[in-house]
């Protein structure tokens, strides 16, 4: 994510909405994965086989999961710290010096003097206005011993939420059990099943997914029942979400209190009249929520005390559209300010809509 404008999108972000809450006391947070450098060609239409084509543009700019979501957090006014490692390369310099820029704190940073910085070629389609990446790993990979307990500790002193990505599955873990041990919330972005992640998600406190992830990790039948299986394995998880792109996201939030309706409502069937209240016309994201505290099943899995949310993405103009590098990083972001703000007590109506505010911030946010 560029950082040449960061203060001005800071300045965006706080006058978007008079609606948007302040930000809390303690804005510190701690992320550990992935930081690295993105090569964003852009092309006329994605090669064929064989071909040789010409880019219309090229950007190099500081990319990873936990580097463009930290980012995000900062240009919205969090204190974001960062746990990764590069080497000290051009493209692992270039990744810290924009992380510096925004404002994450890299002190925390492991450079290694020998191997190579991670980096991604991202072909991006001007014509479907996808991109297709092509990751190259750092060398060596960090390990636990690369974090001193002290720096460990020091990272994790007055952190109010810890993030992970599932990279660096070893050292994540060592990161999530000491911070689990302190009672800090633990907040996970799970893009795809990963070696590690399962110990990862016993430790949860918020999971946040891909499209494709909850099936494919509970076998269930549909994304929504998947959604009630997440949360029935792993009960410490508060909300899951799953990002669906252009269409929004969906999020299946675990009640405090047992469901004053002992009957229970197939998630499917509430899935479907949720989004038959949504404005097509609409073109500022929007959230549409349950009651706050229903019996939620799904065939098969079994059933629990929560309440549903269906939020729908922004409409961005075709001509305003530049590629989906890193939106869902954008969106990460926001829910990591958004749920530091849920801690100014704010009703279940009132954290719905800034939900859907936040989702418009975090489009507002994503410079390419």
């Amino acid at each position: 994510m560029s950082s040449s404008s960061s203060s001005s999108q800071t300045e965006k972000a706080a006058g978007a909405s008079p609606s948007v809450p302040p930000l809390p006391t303690n804005r510190i947070v701690l992320g550990c994965g992935a930081a690295s450098l993105d090569y964003l060609a852009t092309v006329a239409a994605f090669p064929k086989p064989d071909d040789k084509i010409r880019s219309t543009s090229l950007k190099v700019e500081g990319g990873g999961n936990t580097g463009n979501a930290l980012t995000c957090a900062a240009r919205l006014g969090l204190q974001p710290r960062i746990i990764s490692k590069v080497a000290n390369d051009a493209q692992g310099r270039k990744a810290l010096a924009e992380l510096e820029a925004d404002g994450v704190d890299t002190s925390y940073m492991v450079v290694s003097e020998n191997g190579n910085s991670p980096f991604t070629y991202v072909i991006v389609d001007n014509q479907t206005k996808t991109r297709t990446c092509i990751f190259t790993p750092g060398y060596p990979e960090m390990v636990p011993e690369d974090l001193s307990k002290s720096s460990l500790c020091s990272a994790l002193d007055g952190a109010s939420l810890v993030y992970f990505d599932g990279r660096f599955h070893e050292t994540a873990l060592v990161v999530a059990e000491e911070a689990s041990r302190r009672k800090i919330p633990i907040f996970i972005d799970a893009e795809r099943k990963r070696e590690g992640l399962d110990d990862l998600l016993n430790l949860a406190t918020y999971l946040v997914c891909s499209e494709k992830f909850p099936q494919a990790w509970t076998t269930a039948p549909s994304i929504p029942s998947a959604l009630v299986s997440i949360l029935m394995r792993v009960p410490n998880i508060k909300f899951v979400i799953v990002t669906l792109g252009e269409k929004g996201c969906i999020m299946l939030e675990r009640s405090i209190n047992e469901a004053s309706e002992m009957e229970e409502t197939n998630v499917g069937s509430l899935l479907e009249s949720l989004r038959q209240k949504v404005d097509r016309n609409a073109t500022v994201p929007t959230c549409i929520s349950s009651k706050s505290s229903l019996r939620v099943s799904a065939d098969g899995v079994g059933a629990l005390s929560g309440r549903l949310l269906v939020c729908t993405a922004e409409v961005v103009p075709p001509l305003e559209l530049i590629d989906t590098t890193g939106a869902g990083d954008a969106f990460i972001g926001a829910v990591l300010y958004g749920d530091r703000t849920s801690m100014l007590h704010l009703s279940w109506k009132e954290e719905v809509e800034m939900f859907g505010l936040l989702l418009g911030v975090a489009v507002d946010l994503k410079i390419l």
